[in-house]
């Protein structure tokens, strides 16, 4: 039997935190997909396991032994909205594991049964939605953004009712933990301050160590919650990912993006795309997540005003100091990515207007011309070379691309008179090398990634997806065996898009 070495530390030190609970058995279940390399990190051996006894561990059948399945209690802002009582409805955290380099890891199952946090749901998962989240989490790891990831995916033999009738999975989730800004709004509240405190203790002592015992943890906490989210939305931004429901029980205290419902990745470039169908007013827009992001933040400083300051009115100082702070932390990290993007080396604060003012004649040239926000970036690594054709293709106003050009090139020469680069050619083929290590050649083409579902779900055909998968382990490398993937998606596909959320 593959072996887990779990610990059980919420459990243990938070109880009442959560319910401990079984997961439902399935009757047919089949190992559909399984990480082997994400396996081997967290030191589980699969080798010598036959497929059947995997899907029947997997799939919550067989619990392994050790752990102790639990749903973990929260609330959160829903769309803006206050939900006192949400929870872990159709998800169990089964334990922790300390992977290959000493980091606790959550292993958790996703559509594993109802709990009694469910709210009348079923408790299951569909196996398209299951597909998906493998798929754009394992992207997003390999793209190099905090994630969590996707161990397996389990399809379960049964039906589950959505629009349709669709085959169930369940899907096994790895993550630095589970805790949420809404873990710590439930407990605020209902004004429970005392385990406020307990939790925020235990997850300082889990995400930040150093601050276990120190006076002023608790800011110093939020501080570093901040920080960490706006590193992650900007990351989110560099590439035209759409997480889609930012909610605050899908705001992780690691850091890591959590939650892939109903997310995309944006092709033409456009701030206010949506492609969540429960997002019908835009506030998860593309260009909305850093505010939301902020906003989110906000909900889980009120949450710990009480660890702040003894006077309430210091620690509403204290906090919004924090929060407003995420300003220029998210300009700084986005910054940072848009000149990596842009082939420029490191932090120049003394150029940051000169660069913003850059970036944004950029991005508003990609909007009027509608140009695909993947393509343009990698094709400017061309242009950084001399090839500018590939780049001037994607563009209707090419005079307005050419005298931004120009501009760019001069920053650019500016930077290599600076380092005193001996041979400009030498310098212009760096800079190329350095910004295909920044721009992708592949993402999952909404399209791409839409086909392979179907197949799966409806045709039981996992070859397309397995294949996808495939070429989304090496995002920055063009591949000739891999460039029906790399197309954009049709302008009318792209118009009627809409992503889900699974439940």
């Amino acid at each position: 039997m593959m072996r887990f070495d779990f610990d059980n530390s919420f459990a243990r030190e938070l109880p009442g935190f959560c319910v401990k609970w079984a997961p439902d058995r399935v009757p047919r279940p089949q190992l559909r997909y399984l990480n082997h390399a994400l396996a081997e990190e967290l030191r589980l051996d699969t080798g010598q396991q036959d497929t059947a006894t995997l899907a029947d561990m997997l799939s919550g059948n067989r619990v392994p032994p050790g752990a102790e399945p639990i749903a973990q209690a929260y609330a959160g802002h829903q769309f803006g909205q206050f939900s006192a009582q949400l929870g872990d409805g159709r998800a169990l955290v089964i334990g922790e594991v300390m992977d290959g380099h000493g980091k606790c890891r959550d292993i958790a199952f996703k559509g594993s049964g109802p709990t009694p946090f469910a709210r009348n749901g079923d408790g299951k998962a569909a196996l398209g939605p299951m597909l998906r989240e493998a798929l754009i989490s394992e992207a997003m790891h390999a793209l190099g953004i905090p994630t969590t990831r996707t161990l397996a995916v389990v399809a379960t033999g049964e039906t589950v009712r959505r629009e349709k009738l669709l085959p169930g999975a369940n899907l096994t989730r790895i993550a630095a933990s589970h805790i949420r800004v809404g873990t710590f709004e439930y407990y605020a509240a209902r004004g429970d301050h005392e385990r406020v405190r307990r939790l925020a203790d235990y997850t300082i002592a889990r995400h930040d160590p150093g601050l276990v015992g120190q006076n002023g943890r608790y800011l110093d906490f939020l501080g570093a919650v901040i920080d960490r989210q706006a590193a992650l939305v900007a990351q989110w931004m560099g590439v035209g990912f759409i997480h889609g429901v930012m909610n605050t029980d899908n705001m992780s205290i690691s850091g890591e993006t959590i939650d892939y419902g109903p997310c995309a990745f944006m092709e033409a470039y456009d701030p206010k795309a949506v492609f969540s169908s429960i997002d019908q007013h835009g506030r998860y827009a593309y260009q909305n997540q850093p505010s939301i992001a902020q906003w989110n933040l906000a909900r889980l400083a009120e949450s710990l005003l009480p660890l702040l300051a003894d006077q309430e009115k210091d620690a509403v100082v204290l906090a919004t100091d924090a929060i407003t702070n995420f300003d220029d932390l998210y300009q700084r990290y986005w910054l940072d990515v848009m000149r990596a993007k842009l082939g420029f080396n490191g932090r120049t604060p003394s150029r940051d207007d000169e660069d913003q003012a850059l970036i944004a004649e950029w991005l508003g040239l990609l909007q009027r011309n509608r140009v695909d926000f993947t393509l343009a970036w990698r094709h400017l690594a061309d242009a950084a070379e001399g090839s500018l054709a590939s780049l001037r293709n994607l563009f209707a106003d090419r005079v307005a691309l050419d005298g931004w050009l120009a501009k760019w090139g001069a920053r650019c020469a500016s930077e290599d008179n600076h380092t005193q680069s001996d041979e400009s050619h030498s310098a212009a083929v760096t800079r190329a090398k350095t910004m295909r290590r920044s721009n992708p050649w592949l993402i999952p083409r909404n399209h791409c990634v839409e086909d392979a579902l179907t197949a799966a779900s409806d045709e039981n055909d996992f070859g397309p997806f397995e294949q996808l998968l495939t070429a989304l382990k090496h995002p920055y490398e063009a591949d000739a065996k891999f460039v029906r993937f790399s197309n954009p998606a049709s302008e009318s596909f792209t118009a009627n898009y809409c992503t889900f959320c699974g439940t």
